[in-house]
């Protein structure tokens, strides 16, 4: 079989489409390129449903746990003790049997126990706490000037945060906010390991590299080609959220403007 045929079969493989069956033998660099890589497509819709949609929820997270009000601040400042102080990999064991136990109670909830909303919904959830406790140490740092001539021009309530407040927490909380996304993308391998079933050996990129390493009795061919694919979605991240940082310092002289840099989480 050449390499071209491989792709048709199996490059679209982990959403259904392509050949069901998996190789069996004689396993090919090009196979074991493509599967993984047919796997990314998953990371990558984890990642992205993750990241757009915790962006919002760890706004109104930072702004809850800065407000005055506790009946805002309270509940803010549980959801981020509760995501950040238990690890990712309890919360996809916890969140498949409390979906797989509502299944039980109502079908309605049939959906939930797949890993296409799942698990994005706890990814959804660990980010928000996440980016929620950047986005509020943001807050905190915005310059005490910047309010006063705000108040000074006459900004008020939601003016006041869509012109100087959100723009500002947004530049200061950048490039720490880029490393959460790095994490969060690597954080997807965890999926089908954790508690969500893969349906018929439609996984992750993991899955495939795992599935390799197993036939072939040899992870230093399939671990390696999962490292190279992440790496390119990493510098993809890093060149997407440097043209944003780009942007939201493009006010300030060009001495003054705050560069990514990248500071790995070695434990989270």
């Amino acid at each position: 079989m050449s390499c071209l045929q491989t792709i048709a079969d199996y490059g679209l493989r982990s959403i259904g489409i392509g050949e069901r069956l998996l190789p069996r033998e004689d396993f090919t660099l090009c196979q074991q390129f493509t599967l993984i890589g047919s796997g990314m497509i998953w990371n990558v819709y984890f990642g992205l449903i993750a990241l757009l949609t915790g962006f919002f929820l760890a706004t109104a997270v930072a702004l809850g746990k800065a407000s005055s009000n506790p009946l805002a601040r309270k509940p803010s400042e549980w959801f981020i003790f509760v995501f950040r102080g238990s690890p990712l990999f309890i919360q996809f064991f916890f969140a498949y049997f409390a979906f797989l136990s509502l299944k039980s109670v109502s079908p309605i909830f049939d959906p939930f126990t797949s890993a296409w909303l799942g698990a994005a919904i706890v990814l959804f959830l660990n980010t928000a706490a996440y980016s929620g406790e950047i986005f509020y140490g943001a807050l905190l740092s915005i310059p005490k000037g910047d309010t006063e001539a705000a108040d000074a021009y006459g900004f008020s309530g939601l003016t006041k945060f869509r012109k100087i407040t959100w723009p500002t927490m947004l530049r200061l909380a950048w490039p720490a906010y880029t490393n959460e996304a790095i994490f969060l993308f690597h954080a997807t391998t965890l999926v089908y390991f954790s508690g969500f079933p893969a349906w018929r050996q439609k996984g992750d990129a993991l899955y495939y590299a795992n599935y390799f390493a197993d036939k072939t009795f040899n992870p230093f061919v399939p671990y390696p080609i999962l490292a190279g694919y992440f790496i390119l979605v990493t510098l993809v991240i890093i060149t997407v959220f440097g043209l944003v940082n780009r942007r939201l310092n493009r006010h300030l002289p060009q001495g003054s403007r705050g560069r990514l840099k990248m500071r790995m989480n070695l434990i989270r």
